[in-house]
């Protein structure tokens, strides 16, 4: 949903054909809808192929995020990255950063950028079916220079690599984790980090962290590390 105006919203295209001939919705029947913004109880009122619309009855109360997380993600293998979109976005995060690791397969930097629309499709998606009030901005992919240089109050650079004998994620979060704080995870590609990569994230003021003894696919990971993340600032 675009935009809420004058009290009515309305939805056009691929959505709206769902609505009408999959769905087979109904003037009268009731919604939650979302302008990406806020969130409202809607009524439609005209239902016709392409085309529906709704009028708003009240506004809803939308959950206020307990911390803002920036997925810095490594790019892997599309049908996994894109998994790992869909479920970054129903656990939460606001933001998703793409970023070429040495160790990224060739050519997945570059096509990446024909991606993007169908990356934000999924979010919105996903958002949906989570009943997020807002979308998470999906970035075009960055080089890992360009990654390292985001910014958060707190970043964290996951690694699972035994020689670097890095802590466990939730051994380094504040004890006292301030409300609304940014976050910014960097998880590895297939293969992991090169050791030039872990020396440049320390010399750039990433935390470096771990996620246990076990070695897990990229996407786990990412899963895994925001769930702990969101519980740490929530508790």
């Amino acid at each position: 949903m675009d935009a809420v105006r004058a009290g009515m919203a309305e939805l056009r295209g691929e959505e709206a054909r769902h609505l009408t001939r999959v769905l087979r919705v109904e003037a009268g029947q009731r919604f939650e809808i979302s302008d990406n913004q806020s969130a409202y109880l809607a009524e439609i009122s005209e239902a016709r192929r392409e085309r529906v619309v709704f009028r708003v009855i009240e506004p809803l109360e939308a959950p206020t995020a307990p911390v803002h997380i920036t997925l810095c993600a490594a790019l892997i293998k599309f049908d996994r990255f894109e998994w790992m979109i869909e479920k970054a976005t129903e656990l939460g995060v606001e933001r998703i950063l793409p970023v070429e690791a040495a160790r990224s397969e060739s050519g997945l930097f570059e096509a990446s950028r024909k991606r993007t629309v169908r990356w934000i499709r999924i979010a919105r998606e996903s958002s949906q079916q989570s009943r997020r009030v807002r979308i998470p901005e999906i970035l075009p992919a960055v080089g890992f220079e360009t990654g390292l240089a985001e910014e958060a109050d707190h970043r964290y650079f996951l690694s699972s690599e035994p020689e670097v004998n890095a802590p466990p994620l939730l051994r380094v979060v504040p004890a006292a984790p301030t409300v609304a704080a940014r976050i910014a995870v960097l998880i590895g590609p297939e293969g992991g980090w090169t050791g030039s990569e872990h020396q440049r994230a320390m010399a750039t003021g990433w935390q470096l962290a771990s996620l246990g003894p076990q070695i897990l696919r990229a996407e786990t990971a990412a899963a895994a590390a925001i769930a702990m993340l969101i519980n740490a600032w929530v508790a």
